[in-house]
């Protein structure tokens, strides 16, 4: 990858954003909304922001796609190769799929070519290759009935993706659900569509049936209700806020009683005792676990909870690390952190940080808003310490490059600090001692705990929450459970 490629991608034109519907794009019926670039604040390009009537046709298209069986009635075999082909496409597309994400989001190149499109082809590649291995089930019966049990595609699924990593966690979703034979309607984030329009071409020309994909923009109040709310949509796939998983909850109940799967962020405790192997790649750890992609990541780790005798030590490290980062234009490869997705979600990083320092906290590093002669949004790597367990740092989800350092004094009292949240996505530990490692992945209640490292789990590994983290899980072959149905059958031999 060389900045000269990037810079011939960074202004390319980008034409008016249509809707995706049963293989045609197509004009919405409502109005259209600007697509400001948070690096510059300028604008990209317009999306259609649908109307309910779109949003209805859409889900329309992908029932009638699957009624007919053109693509749920494939063999296993055949979905495979068009699978394969569309990973083949987001690879050969990469650079420029990734480009048009950092330009609608901000996230730092560097991290985007390999956290989008090359997460979203190795995932399109690893439900691929799925396919034709997930076997139904002979029950143990008596001699004279055979049980069967098999596994078969729910129908339409509607997924709502969300604006920070919206390719690779919507392979996540994506992918599982094309395997199992089922057709989609996505609503992507308004705050970032682009690329998710560009998946849907490239889902054609790799050879998904017309109807079999479908994407839908505008606003979630508007066609994210409507998709929500939808008799015809089986199973609702989404990951943001806890309030509007709420909300989905609630239409579920209100409508056709679809199966909602939820994965609604954290507050993840990345906790560090004094014995960890290696302290200073645990403070290199710990800075890139809250400042990658400036803290817009669901499993970031927001509270870093150190051992007392090492506090003040450590948090010198881990100053250092974040002072050194280099914010910057996320399409230029020398930046280490890119930018803040909007102007809003800026504003309310900054009122966190304003608040903390209300509440008693100390800010020793960053807290600022960085680079506002570009007219983009960028915000200094922060370190905030003297944070309380009850204080609100420490218990709201930020989304944004801000740390709240919190000590204490032994394991049971670091197990009692990780566990005071509501969320519960994701953790870490540091630590030598064995027997600690095993305690701590038992007693931290999170679906998933890191060790003496954060992050980079493949698609091996289910990814999925605790407590009002959500439920269900992405990536892994459990995340077919959410997409097919358990059909039996008791036959009289």
């Amino acid at each position: 990858m060389q900045q000269e490629q990037i810079d011939l991608l960074r202004w390319q034109p980008i034409i008016p954003q249509k809707l995706f519907i049963d293989g045609q794009w197509v004009a919405g019926t409502g109005s259209q909304n600007k697509v400001l670039s948070p690096i510059d604040g300028r604008v990209l390009t317009t999306i259609e922001r649908a109307s309910r009537a779109d949003m209805q046709a859409a889900v329309a298209a992908a029932r009638n796609a699957f009624a007919d069986g053109r693509w749920a009635d494939l063999a296993p075999s055949a979905r495979k190769q068009v699978l394969h082909k569309l990973a083949d496409l987001i690879q050969e597309n990469a650079l420029e799929l990734a480009v048009l994400g950092v330009r609608d989001n901000g996230t730092e190149i560097n991290m985007a070519i390999k956290a989008e499109p090359g997460s979203a082809a190795a995932t399109f590649r690893y439900y691929a290759e799925a396919i034709d291995k997930v076997y139904g089930e002979i029950a143990p019966t008596a001699p004279d009935f055979l049980g069967l049990i098999h596994k078969e595609p729910v129908g339409v699924v509607g997924a709502i993706i969300p604006w920070n990593m919206p390719l690779m966690i919507g392979a996540w979703k994506l992918a599982p659900a094309l395997a199992a034979g089922n057709s989609v309607v996505v609503k992507p984030a308004e705050e970032a569509s682009l690329t998710t329009l560009r998946l849907a071409e490239l889902a054609l020309e790799a050879g998904v049936p017309a109807g079999v994909f479908n994407v839908v923009t505008g606003k979630g109040s508007e066609v994210g209700e409507e998709l929500a709310m939808s008799m015809d949509v089986d199973v609702l796939v989404f990951t943001g806020s806890g309030m509007t998983g709420r909300r989905l909850l609630e239409y579920s109940a209100r409508s056709n009683m679809k199966r909602v799967y939820l994965e609604l962020g954290g507050k993840s405790a990345n906790i560090v005792f004094a014995d960890a192997p290696d302290l200073e790649q645990a403070a290199m750890g710990a800075a890139m676990a809250i400042f990658r992609n400036s803290g817009q990541i669901c499993i970031s780790g927001s509270r870093l909870l150190v051992e007392a005798s090492i506090h003040d030590e450590f948090v010198a490290m881990v100053v250092k690390h974040a002072q050194a980062l280099q914010v910057g234009d996320p399409l230029s490869l020398g930046s280490q952190v890119g930018a803040i997705n909007s102007v809003g979600q800026l504003n309310g990083n900054l009122e966190f940080v304003e608040k903390a320092v209300a509440e008693g906290a100390t800010i020793v590093a960053g807290g600022e808003r960085v680079m506002e002669e570009t007219g983009g949004y960028y915000m200094q790597p922060t370190v905030i310490t003297g944070v309380e367990p009850h204080h609100h740092l420490a218990q709201a989800e930020v989304f944004g490059p801000v740390l709240g350092v919190i000590p204490f004094q032994d394991e049971a009292e670091a197990i009692a600090i990780a566990n005071d949240s509501d969320f519960g996505l994701s953790g870490a530990a540091w630590t030598s001692n064995l027997s600690r490692v095993h305690r701590m992945i038992k007693a931290v209640k999170t679906g998933m705990m890191h060790i003496n490292t954060y992050g980079g789990a493949d698609a091996t590994m289910p990814l999925g929450g605790v407590k009002q983290s959500g439920n269900g899980v992405d990536k892994s072959l459990h995340a077919f459970d959410k997409y097919v149905d358990i059909k039996t059958a008791w036959i009289k031999l």
